[in-house]
Protein backbone atom coordinates (compact mmCIF):
# COMPACT_ATOMS: atom_id res chain seq x y z
CA UNK A 1 0.00 0.00 0.00
CA UNK A 2 1.00 3.71 -0.89
CA UNK A 3 2.13 6.13 2.01
CA UNK A 4 0.40 8.66 2.37
CA UNK A 5 2.90 11.82 1.63
CA UNK A 6 0.44 15.01 1.26
CA UNK A 7 1.35 15.93 4.97
CA UNK A 8 5.13 16.22 4.45
CA UNK A 9 6.81 19.63 3.57
CA UNK A 10 7.61 20.30 -0.37
CA UNK A 11 11.33 20.27 0.96
CA UNK A 12 10.82 16.71 1.96
CA UNK A 13 9.02 15.72 -0.82
CA UNK A 14 11.40 16.74 -3.12
CA UNK A 15 14.61 14.84 -1.35
CA UNK A 16 12.15 12.02 -1.37
CA UNK A 17 11.32 12.25 -4.72
CA UNK A 18 15.10 11.60 -5.64
CA UNK A 19 14.91 8.20 -4.52
CA UNK A 20 11.21 7.63 -5.11
CA UNK A 21 9.96 9.00 -8.10
CA UNK A 22 5.98 9.03 -7.97
CA UNK A 23 6.78 10.85 -4.55
CA UNK A 24 7.16 13.91 -6.94
CA UNK A 25 3.76 13.25 -8.42
CA UNK A 26 2.32 15.02 -4.45
CA UNK A 27 4.51 18.29 -5.50
CA UNK A 28 3.01 18.52 -9.13
CA UNK A 29 -0.37 18.48 -7.66
CA UNK A 30 0.60 21.18 -5.19
CA UNK A 31 2.07 23.28 -7.68
CA UNK A 32 0.62 22.96 -10.77
CA UNK A 33 -2.35 25.18 -10.57
CA UNK A 34 -0.38 28.09 -9.10
CA UNK A 35 2.23 27.75 -11.73
CA UNK A 36 -0.29 27.61 -14.78
CA UNK A 37 -1.91 30.97 -13.54
CA UNK A 38 1.40 32.41 -12.75
CA UNK A 39 2.58 31.15 -16.88
CA UNK A 40 -0.25 32.14 -18.16
CA UNK A 41 -0.12 35.57 -17.00
CA UNK A 42 3.63 36.09 -17.93
CA UNK A 43 3.01 34.53 -21.34
CA UNK A 44 -0.63 35.15 -21.97
CA UNK A 45 -1.07 31.74 -23.73
CA UNK A 46 -2.48 28.68 -22.41
CA UNK A 47 -1.32 26.37 -24.49
CA UNK A 48 2.32 27.99 -24.14
CA UNK A 49 1.56 28.38 -20.23
CA UNK A 50 0.57 24.26 -20.38
CA UNK A 51 4.35 23.68 -21.88
CA UNK A 52 6.63 26.02 -20.09
CA UNK A 53 4.93 24.53 -16.67
CA UNK A 54 5.36 21.26 -17.82
CA UNK A 55 9.24 21.44 -18.95
CA UNK A 56 9.28 24.03 -15.46
CA UNK A 57 8.40 20.71 -13.55
CA UNK A 58 11.06 18.64 -15.54
CA UNK A 59 13.97 20.98 -14.44
CA UNK A 60 12.92 20.79 -10.91
CA UNK A 61 12.66 17.07 -10.64
CA UNK A 62 16.08 16.75 -12.93
CA UNK A 63 17.77 19.38 -10.59
CA UNK A 64 16.09 18.23 -6.97
CA UNK A 65 19.52 17.13 -5.81
CA UNK A 66 21.26 20.64 -6.15
CA UNK A 67 18.13 21.98 -3.92
CA UNK A 68 19.16 23.26 -0.60
CA UNK A 69 17.26 25.01 1.75
CA UNK A 70 18.18 28.10 3.17
CA UNK A 71 16.88 30.58 5.34
CA UNK A 72 14.25 32.78 3.84
CA UNK A 73 14.34 30.66 0.46
CA UNK A 74 11.92 27.57 0.61
CA UNK A 75 10.90 25.24 -2.47
CA UNK A 76 8.10 27.41 -3.78
CA UNK A 77 10.57 30.25 -4.18
CA UNK A 78 12.99 28.05 -5.90
CA UNK A 79 9.95 26.33 -7.98
CA UNK A 80 8.78 29.69 -9.22
CA UNK A 81 12.46 30.64 -10.05
CA UNK A 82 12.74 28.15 -12.28
CA UNK A 83 9.13 29.11 -13.82
CA UNK A 84 9.83 32.50 -14.20
CA UNK A 85 13.19 31.31 -15.91
CA UNK A 86 11.68 28.71 -17.84
CA UNK A 87 9.00 31.31 -19.02
CA UNK A 88 11.60 34.10 -19.91
CA UNK A 89 13.85 31.16 -21.96
CA UNK A 90 10.74 30.46 -23.89
CA UNK A 91 9.63 34.19 -24.16
CA UNK A 92 12.90 34.91 -25.66
CA UNK A 93 13.10 31.93 -28.20
CA UNK A 94 9.08 33.01 -29.34
CA UNK A 95 10.84 36.70 -29.86
CA UNK A 96 13.64 35.34 -32.14
CA UNK A 97 11.42 33.20 -33.98
CA UNK A 98 8.94 35.61 -34.95
CA UNK A 99 11.82 37.86 -35.71
CA UNK A 100 9.42 40.97 -34.13
CA UNK A 101 9.02 42.30 -30.56
CA UNK A 102 6.56 40.30 -28.45
CA UNK A 103 5.66 41.84 -25.27
CA UNK A 104 4.44 39.72 -21.90
CA UNK A 105 2.02 40.20 -20.14
CA UNK A 106 1.27 43.78 -18.36
CA UNK A 107 -0.56 41.86 -15.44
CA UNK A 108 2.49 40.68 -14.54
CA UNK A 109 3.20 44.12 -12.96
CA UNK A 110 0.01 43.84 -10.59
CA UNK A 111 1.21 40.85 -9.27
CA UNK A 112 4.12 42.90 -7.94
CA UNK A 113 1.57 44.02 -5.03
CA UNK A 114 0.80 40.32 -3.98
CA UNK A 115 1.97 39.16 -0.58
CA UNK A 116 3.30 35.39 -0.78
CA UNK A 117 5.26 33.70 1.15
CA UNK A 118 8.55 34.49 -0.82
CA UNK A 119 7.93 38.20 0.03
CA UNK A 120 9.76 40.82 -1.81
CA UNK A 121 12.25 38.30 -3.61
CA UNK A 122 9.49 36.82 -5.61
CA UNK A 123 8.41 40.45 -6.32
CA UNK A 124 11.34 41.68 -7.52
CA UNK A 125 11.77 38.69 -9.50
CA UNK A 126 8.87 38.96 -11.22
CA UNK A 127 9.57 42.41 -12.10
CA UNK A 128 13.18 41.56 -13.84
CA UNK A 129 11.38 38.95 -15.36
CA UNK A 130 8.87 40.58 -17.27
CA UNK A 131 11.63 44.06 -18.17
CA UNK A 132 14.08 42.19 -19.18
CA UNK A 133 12.39 40.25 -22.22
CA UNK A 134 12.55 44.10 -22.93
CA UNK A 135 16.21 45.61 -22.68
CA UNK A 136 18.88 45.13 -25.59
CA UNK A 137 20.79 41.76 -25.08
CA UNK A 138 23.99 43.26 -23.35
CA UNK A 139 22.03 44.70 -20.23
CA UNK A 140 19.39 41.76 -19.92
CA UNK A 141 21.73 38.96 -19.62
CA UNK A 142 23.82 40.69 -16.11
CA UNK A 143 20.38 41.26 -14.92
CA UNK A 144 18.77 37.98 -15.44
CA UNK A 145 22.03 36.18 -14.05
CA UNK A 146 21.95 38.60 -11.07
CA UNK A 147 18.47 38.81 -10.17
CA UNK A 148 17.34 36.06 -11.58
CA UNK A 149 19.29 32.86 -11.25
CA UNK A 150 21.02 34.58 -8.01
CA UNK A 151 25.01 35.16 -9.04
CA UNK A 152 26.99 37.94 -7.33
CA UNK A 153 28.17 40.43 -9.40
CA UNK A 154 32.19 38.61 -9.02
CA UNK A 155 30.49 35.43 -10.35
CA UNK A 156 29.28 37.15 -13.17
CA UNK A 157 32.36 39.12 -13.94
CA UNK A 158 34.46 35.80 -14.20
CA UNK A 159 31.51 34.16 -16.38
CA UNK A 160 31.74 37.05 -18.55
CA UNK A 161 35.80 38.08 -18.31
CA UNK A 162 35.27 41.40 -16.97
CA UNK A 163 35.88 43.08 -14.20
CA UNK A 164 33.74 43.86 -11.79
CA UNK A 165 33.53 47.47 -11.66
CA UNK A 166 32.42 46.67 -15.86
CA UNK A 167 29.63 44.51 -14.13
CA UNK A 168 28.57 46.90 -12.00
CA UNK A 169 28.25 49.90 -14.46
CA UNK A 170 26.07 47.49 -16.49
CA UNK A 171 23.70 46.17 -13.96
CA UNK A 172 23.51 50.29 -12.94
CA UNK A 173 23.13 51.10 -17.09
CA UNK A 174 20.25 48.18 -16.92
CA UNK A 175 18.48 49.22 -13.64
CA UNK A 176 18.28 52.67 -15.25
CA UNK A 177 17.01 51.28 -18.08
CA UNK A 178 14.31 49.00 -16.22
CA UNK A 179 12.78 51.99 -14.32
CA UNK A 180 12.41 54.08 -17.63
CA UNK A 181 10.56 50.62 -19.37
CA UNK A 182 8.64 50.45 -16.06
CA UNK A 183 7.64 54.09 -16.39
CA UNK A 184 6.13 54.06 -20.01
CA UNK A 185 3.97 51.19 -19.37
CA UNK A 186 2.47 52.50 -16.36
CA UNK A 187 1.80 56.28 -18.32
CA UNK A 188 4.39 57.45 -15.90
Amino acid sequence: MEKNYSDLKDEELLRLSIERPSVFEVLVERYQAPFLRKAHRVLRNQEDAEDVVQEAFTKIYVNAGRFQSQEGANFGSWGYKILLNTCFTFHQKRKRISGKRVYMEDEVFYNLSEKNNEGKEMEIGNLVATLLSQLPKNLHRVLHLHFIMGYKQQEIADMERETVGAIKTRVFRAKQELKKIYAIQNGE
